[in-house]
């Protein structure tokens, strides 16, 4: 056995190696840019296939290993489809240059910056009863929903969140995407929620504040144009009746859990929200 891996060994060249460190990286990058939309999940289901295959190959299970056999080949053939708007991405990142860039982090101070910020611009809308639909982008990627509204890429300020949403401007009539300090793009399209059992009175930007959260894992701030009350939506639910404060203290733990708390922190966390 040893004899055979040195015997592989020798005939590994460095243009070889090259190859195959050329090969990973395109495959993590690759990853980065589904990681940051919902086909990741269409690619767990590809794994999960090909996984079934396999294993059926290996017990000698014929029909089954027919069936996922076919069932592959349908789904490969409908990935250029499916994986569309990705692979525009894909092509559009790769002419700007920026396959390479990496997401920023915040720490504690600019934590309690953005969070001041928030709270000042949510608490001037309020007032005013100016409608605004805030989502904040976890750790499920909204590239999918940036596309459909207008780019910005500003560092987040009271001033221009308040400018955004000002009645009648071109950004006020959709959602803000926010991804840690800066604001993505503004006027974005979202998905409304099916939920049937709904209060009445919620309107247009409460139903795609759940519909959103609902989807994926982001946290969505709405001020109501009617009342100017702030809710807050979060995994389908949509929590009420905040102030500046609760809201800041709802808001504090999306952005300090993964480095300043432990994980029996962040369950409890969750459940008495």
């Amino acid at each position: 056995m040893l004899l055979q891996i040195r015997g592989i060994l020798s005939t590994i060249g460095l243009l070889d190696i090259v190859d195959i460190v050329l090969v990973a990286v395109v495959l993590y990058k690759l990853y980065i840019l589904i990681k940051d939309t919902r086909a990741i999940a269409l690619v767990k289901g590809l794994i999960v296939l090909l996984m079934a295959t396999l294993v059926s190959k290996w017990l000698d299970l014929n029909v089954i290993n027919w069936l996922m056999q076919k069932t592959m080949t349908v789904v490969l053939v409908a990935l250029p489809v499916v994986f569309q708007p990705e692979l525009r991405r894909a092509l559009e990142q790769l002419g700007r240059g920026n396959v390479f860039r990496k997401r920023a982090f915040l720490n504690e101070e600019e934590t309690e910056l953005l969070l001041d910020e928030l709270a000042k611009g949510v608490a001037v809308l309020s007032k005013n009863k100016i409608g605004a639909l805030l989502v904040l982008e976890q750790d499920t990627g909204l590239n999918d929903y940036i596309e459909t509204g207008i780019k910005v890429d500003g560092l987040v300020s009271n001033e221009f969140l308040i400018n955004i949403f000002i009645p009648n401007t071109p950004m006020h009539d959709g959602a803000a995407i926010l991804r840690s300090d800066r604001v993505i793009a503004a006027g974005c399209l979202l998905p409304l929620t099916e939920d049937r059992s709904l209060n009445k009175e919620l309107g247009t930007r409460h139903r795609a504040a759940i519909g959103i959260s609902e989807q994926t894992d982001a946290v969505v701030i709405v001020v109501s144009e009617e009342t100017g009350t702030i809710s807050l939506a979060r995994s389908g639910r949509l929590i009420r009746y905040l102030d500046v404060d609760s809201l800041r203290e709802h808001l504090r733990p999306l952005f300090v859990v993964k480095k300043h708390l432990k994980i029996t922190d962040y369950l409890n966390w969750r459940q008495s929200s």
